[in-house]
């Protein structure tokens, strides 16, 4: 295998080697090898999944960027020897100016003879008399069989030294190369923490779900990726897009150090504090600490963070948590560059003594140990008797922790907090972040007769005062656990909560989600990353009309022009030759006919035409010669219409074609339907589905297979497949207040059915009494009045309580069938019909009912189903208070997709929307005019990093302050102005109001005595004063009203005015 090596890489880290050797004394870090003549590299077969790394596979890919198994290397004063096989020659490396010459020895194929490379190999190595070595590595295979018998056939045998701790030395700093791969891993280790692993403990905590330590690590595996082949399954994007820089992954490099560990009280071994620790097959206990610990690796380079989760925790343990949270703040500033690996533990200890002496005992052995290439370097162990001095650039595993601990009942926990952190030359600086302040990690039950503080309610959500249950889209704050409210707050944290004001917290709420998105934003396009806009961006396309002249059609010899619909050619004749010119590099045709003759003009494709959607049409090279036109007369004018249509047709057809291939890019082809064996399937009967099959109408069955769900015609004729793993949502949606109960999937990729592409499949049965029968119902004779209505509203209740059972155990069912066969948790979705408010996403107003993680509306198609954790941020538009209605612009965080308008939303539910989209974490802006996101969203595409660096949409949307509505509204004025003819109607009725006003005032006096008032001299100005305070004194008076005594800022309110003449005619009688 012939691999691309980093020479100048190679070179640099090889003169680093040699430079320590040949300065080495016994007194330093390269003291093991200072009396060694040279240094032996020994490399077998490949260690096993499950095993560490070994020091000398690190060291090795340290050196050469790769792990080469069966590769001996023997490191001389004077030159490096290299033995490898056939099939991965390592090329010489003299582009990098090595310290000194490399000599490779290539051992021969399996069929051919002897290459005598290893025998040399043997006595290059014997010549010494004493070697470094890692003596306490024992390497496996057949090429190390060949080496035993080769050295102990030989007359010398050097003495061999362990140069391990020599070798921790060399890769203990890391140079940026390194300190790149490092970054990328423990973004990937805190990604993962806080948006999958946090996120699903608190949803096995709500639930009270059944699921085993090792089960929850399996799923927490499966987020990079699961199975083989054809069933092989990539990473869970939903999660990693959420991470910072994580754009450019190398998921191919990407892996776990060890299998994450899960522990809780329900630990039949009990904590286990290190990293050797394995996640037990018990089911996970609900309540008391809970032990995370996970590791990446990212092009070989390890990150390893862990944490506590603790509930319902007792004041100890909540004290011991803040102990270990100073406790680490205190290190950071300890370690640094020059202090000692026993220096950095006696001072953690010191810290334990003087805060809590009972637990010095309890403290763990060591605090931590360096790491990188190699997971656990123990020759950089932060203990008591490790005297080696730390480095700027070192990366170490900071673990800090408490063992062995008792509880209030006498049960043993643990306590840990472990990061991993960057050696500085002043103090150390975190690498791994997230889920770590006390109020992400302690979750505190309230009695269940305590009195219900605000926290309290939102388990039920609320209309008017919507709180956080979910963070964008996921449920992470106030949980319940048995029935008990999770508030995932402090105490003094709560109460000062209460204390403060709805508002308040939004606009505190809304400026930490900005400043976030801001900094998310920035992190994101730091490296000059587009927002996506390639990704539908246009690209050159080849096209061939024909292989050859061969191909040409026959009547192309009469050298007029032809037009091939089956090459999607048109071949015109150019000074004597068939010049064929595919339909792509065709604008348009146009015919005009003067006088006698009729002209044919055929215009091209062209750079810099301004020509709408073509604008931006890609050419292959835009510096080459174009034509613009060709022209052709001719006095057969029914032979150029004819031209003229056929080329038209045809440029139409493809268009069309292109078109629909277009839309059908995206829709995928499900694998095959396992059915259920053994056992009879779920069923689901009597329900209808949408989109609706071909056919008469009628009810079928939806049954649960092995991997995915099958629902069939009556007459089993039609079928439509489901696979779970393209299956995004599931919701369901009971028939309270509805007339039909639903059961509705949202699918990752668009499936065909029929003929037409679907996004969504529903399950429905409607719950209106057409449904049942009720005739022969002997009790009818018998009751009069308004008995028989009470029973039959008791029946319809007691139907409708029925259906929703029974769909809502169906949908669980595909919950659970979904998890166990993609490994990954399905939850049902319900809309919270308390918080909906009504909204045109498309031409019909509708309800828009709010879920755990989207906004959905499932009565009617077209249906919407809206991910709330892929929205950017929500534009709240038209909102002025003379409007009774404003819009919804919700911006997705792919900004090559088109933001979604939910218009015409009343302005009594402003502040219910409001507090849903502050509750799930969904930065807001907020404007009086509609703005024109078709050429903002064009902008921003075109350099997403400029728009951030300029503001973001911070400084575009205003932050979501409240105050600052004003400023928002110049400013999008002034960078994307509003459409003129808008603002010059709006300007004339406003005028129109104000002038109408006047004019009524005039004739209605004038027609209602008012003449007699006109006599005691009042002049116009005295009459239009009254009349002004005759009117403020009569709005001050109706309720829920305003008068006519607006100010000039509220102009707009005028034209209601303008439609009541007589006012103030009447106000003037008085």
């Amino acid at each position: 295998m012939q691999v691309q090596l980093n020479k100048q890489l190679i070179s640099s880290r090889l003169k680093n080697v040699y430079d320590g050797w040949r300065n080495a004394s016994q007194n330093d870090e390269y003291g093991s090898i200072a009396d060694a003549e040279a240094l032996l590299l020994l490399s077998g077969d490949p260690a096993g999944e499950d095993e560490p790394v070994r020091k000398g596979t690190a060291f090795q890919t340290w050196l050469l960027g790769y792990e080469f198994p069966s590769t001996l290397l023997l490191f001389q004063k004077d030159k490096l020897l290299i033995l490898c096989s056939a099939s991965k020659v390592l090329a010489p490396n003299k582009e990098g100016n090595p310290p000194v010459p490399v000599e490779i020895l290539v051992q021969a194929k399996a069929k051919e003879p002897p290459s005598g490379a290893l025998p040399k190999f043997v006595e290059a190595f014997t010549s010494f008399k004493r070697v470094g070595s890692l003596v306490k590595e024992m390497c496996t295979g057949k090429l190390m069989t060949e080496w035993e018998q080769g050295v102990s056939k030989a007359d010398n045998k050097p003495e061999l030294v362990d140069m391990a701790p020599a070798l921790s030395a060399f890769m203990a700093v890391k140079d940026e190369e390194e300190m790149k791969c490092i970054r990328t891993a423990a973004n990937l280790t805190s990604t993962l923490l806080v948006h999958h692993i946090v996120l699903k403990l608190e949803m096995i905590l709500d639930k009270e779900a059944k699921i085993t330590h090792e089960q929850f690590a399996t799923q927490i595996e499966a987020r990079l990726g699961s199975g083989e082949g054809e069933v092989a399954k990539g990473p869970d994007m939903k999660v990693w897009s959420k991470g910072r820089g994580l754009n450019d992954v190398d998921w191919a490099s990407t892996e776990f150090c060890y299998s994450p560990i899960i522990q809780s009280r329900s630990t039949t071994t009990g904590y286990d504090l290190r990293s050797t620790a394995e996640s037990s097959s018990d089911t996970i206990a609900h309540k008391g600490v809970f032990l995370i610990a996970v590791g990446m690796r990212y092009k070989g380079y390890c990150a390893n963070l862990g944490r506590s989760i603790i509930v319902d925790p007792s004041k100890e343990q909540e004290a011991i948590y803040n102990l270990l949270l100073s406790m680490q703040s205190e290190m950071l500033k300890e370690i640094k560059d020059g202090v000692s690996a026993r220096e950095v533990y006696q001072r953690a200890l010191d810290i334990v003594k003087k805060e809590k002496p009972e637990l010095e005992k309890n403290f763990v052995k060591n605090a931590g140990f360096g790491t990188g290439v190699e997971f656990r370097d123990s020759a950089y162990l932060l203990s008591s008797k490790n005297s080696k001095r730390l480095k700027t650039d070192m990366v170490l595993n900071l673990s800090l922790g408490f063992s062995d601990l008792l509880d209030d009942n006498g049960k043993k926990y643990a306590l840990h907090i472990v990061d991993t952190i960057r050696v500085g030359a002043d103090r150390s600086t975190l690498l791994t972040e997230g889920a770590k302040s006390t109020k992400d990690t302690l979750f505190f039950l309230n009695p269940e007769n305590e009195i219900e503080v605000e926290e309290d309610k939102p388990s039920k959500p609320s209309k008017k005062a919507p709180v956080k249950p979910l963070v964008n889209g996921s449920p992470v704050k106030n949980k319940t656990v048995g029935g008990k409210v999770l508030r995932n707050k402090t105490r003094s944290a709560a109460q000062e909560e209460v204390l403060m004001t709805a508002a308040a917290k939004i606009k505190e709420h809304q400026q930490q989600l900005h400043e976030g998105l801001q900094s998310a934003g920035l992190a994101k396009y730091s490296e000059g990353a587009s927002g996506g806009g390639e990704k539908e961006g246009k690209t050159w396309k080849r096209f061939q009309s024909y292989k050859g002249e061969s191909a040409l059609p026959r009547e192309v010899e009469s050298l007029r022009i032809c037009v091939d619909r089956k090459a999607q050619t048109i071949v015109l004749p150019v000074h004597g030759f068939a010049v064929p010119f595919h339909i792509n590099t065709i604008k348009n045709v146009s015919k005009n006919d003067e006088g006698d003759y009729t002209y044919l003009r055929i215009n091209f494709q062209t750079p810099g035409q301004l020509a709408g959607k073509k604008d931006d049409t890609p050419f292959e090279d835009p510096d080459s010669t174009f034509i613009r036109s060709v022209t052709y007369r001719s006095s057969d004018g029914h032979r150029f219409d004819t031209i003229s249509k056929q080329i038209t047709d045809l440029k139409k057809e493809v268009n069309k074609r292109e078109q629909q291939k277009k839309e059908m890019a995206d829709v995928i082809e499900q694998d095959v339907l396992l059915e259920i064996k053994g056992r009879r399937a779920h069923k689901l009967p009597e329900v209808f589905v949408r989109p609706a099959l071909d056919g008469k109408r009628l009810p079928g069955e939806v049954e649960i297979h092995q991997n995915g769900l099958r629902y069939q015609s009556p007459m089993g004729s039609q079928k439509i497949d489901v696979l779970f793993t393209n299956i995004k949502h599931l919701f369901f949606q009971p028939c309270d207040k509805e007339l039909m109960v639903i059961v509705h999937i949202h699918l990752r990729a668009p499936i065909m059915i029929g003929k037409k592409k679907a996004h969504d499949i529903q399950f429905f049965r409607e719950a209106s009494d057409v449904q049942f029968d009720e005739t022969g119902n002997r009790k009818r004779k018998h009751r009069y009045g308004d008995e028989d209505e009470i029973e039959m509203e008791q029946q319809e209740r007691k139907r409708r309580q029925m259906l929703n059972k029974e769909f809502k155990l169906f949908a669980e069912r595909v919950a659970e069938a979904a998890s166990t066969s993609m490994g990954e948790t399905l939850e049902v979705d319900i809309p919270f019909r308390e918080l909906s408010f009504e909204g045109v996403p498309f031409r019909t107003n509708v309800r828009l009912q709010p879920t755990t993680e989207c906004l959905v509306h499932l009565i009617d198609p077209p249906f919407l189903v809206v991910t709330l954790n892929e929205i950017e941020i929500a534009s709240l538009e038209r909102v002025q208070f003379s409007l009774k209605q404003f819009d919804l612009v919700l911006i997705f965080k792919d900004f090559t997709k088109a933001p979604l308008h939910i218009n015409s939303i009343p302005s009594g539910q402003l502040d219910d929307v409001k507090n849903w989209l502050d509750s799930v974490d969904i930065p807001l802006g907020e404007g009086p005019v509609n703005l024109n996101w078709g050429p903002i969203m064009k902008t921003i595409n075109e350099s997403p990093y400029d728009f951030f660096q300029q503001g973001g949409w911070r400084s575009f949307l205003g932050g979501g302050d409240a105050d600052s509505d004003a400023d928002v509204g110049s400013d999008s004025e002034s960078e994307f102005e509003a459409d003129p003819e808008e603002l010059q109607s709006e300007e004339s009725s406003a005028d129109a109001s104000e002038y109408d006003g006047s004019d009524a005032s005039d004739d209605s006096g004038s027609g209602s005595g008012y003449d007699d008032d006109s006599d005691d001299g009042d002049d116009w100005e005295e009459l239009e004063r009254k009349a002004a305070k005759s009117d403020s004194k009569r709005a001050a008076e109706a309720k829920g009203t305003r008068g006519d005594s607006e100010s000039d800022d509220d102009r707009p309110k005028k034209k209601k005015v303008a439609a009541k003449p007589k006012t103030n005619g009447k106000s003037k009688k008085r």
